[in-house]
């Protein structure tokens, strides 16, 4: 029986990306999404994956949402907790709305998803959780303090987890996708765009396909000792140390 993975966000973008990678390796794909059900349809007639409707920050109806999953494909294995957004202002007009949202969503959500498995994937002694932070959440950025903050936190989060999950068979790692090209990115002003390329050292945009291809790996038997890893794909824009 196929693996199930629960990609959240898992409809437009990078999470539509990783979505379809990881049905053409033979996982069992659960793509959650918020609101846009055009989207979802699209994803569903396209990718020919369950598409699952409910918010990543509300803690109660994730497990509505994961119960709805495993009822329908079985026990889920492996998630991708890809969900974010963002809300940008300089800090000192950042409101706490601003603030609090996006933490809900880049952050609180990947405890709301991976808790309500969490027991399973120990009791099975299998597991993958795979975390989407960002370059923003390794360097920080101008107007993203929310933003930069739930990312780095998810880096965090992904250390601590692993070291529990280790002797159970789980592993975490977080993955830190530079600058994608997706349809956000693109809407970005041209001049801004360039000057965004002008600092990446192989001159393009990451492509969603390469984020997807990492999370296929890490997802995969044989990415087992690979566990609190933090995988930077960003054409070298970053490095950290």
């Amino acid at each position: 029986m196929a693996r199930v993975a629960v990609v959240t966000g898992g409809t437009r973008g990078i999470g539509k990306a990783i979505s379809e990678h990881l049905k053409t390796k033979g996982f069992e794909v659960a793509a959650n999404y918020g609101g846009n059900e055009e989207a979802a349809k699209a994803c569903e007639q396209e990718l020919g994956v369950k598409c699952y409707k409910f918010d990543v920050a509300d803690y109660d109806a994730v497990g509505e949402g994961l119960t709805a999953i495993e009822s329908d494909l079985g026990p889920v294995e492996i998630v991708v907790n890809n969900a974010g957004i963002t809300w940008d202002a300089p800090f000192h007009k950042m409101s706490k709305e601003q603030w609090d949202k996006v933490i809900d969503v880049d952050l609180n959500s990947a405890f709301n998803v991976t808790r309500q498995v969490w027991d399973g994937m120990r009791e099975r002694g299998w597991g993958r959780i795979i975390n989407i932070s960002s370059i923003n959440g390794q360097k920080g950025q101008f107007g993203q303090t929310n933003y930069s903050a739930a990312k780095a936190g998810l880096i965090g989060f992904t250390k601590a987890l692993a070291q529990e999950g280790a002797k159970k068979g789980i592993t975490v790692n977080v993955v830190c996708p530079g600058y994608i090209d997706t349809e956000m990115v693109r809407a970005v002003p041209e001049k801004v765009l360039e000057s965004i390329i002008g600092t990446i050292p192989v001159g393009r945009l990451g492509k969603a396909e390469e984020i997807a291809s990492m999370c296929g790996f890490l997802a995969s038997e044989d990415a087992a000792f690979i566990t609190g890893a933090t995988m930077t794909v960003n054409g070298a824009q970053y490095i950290a140390g």
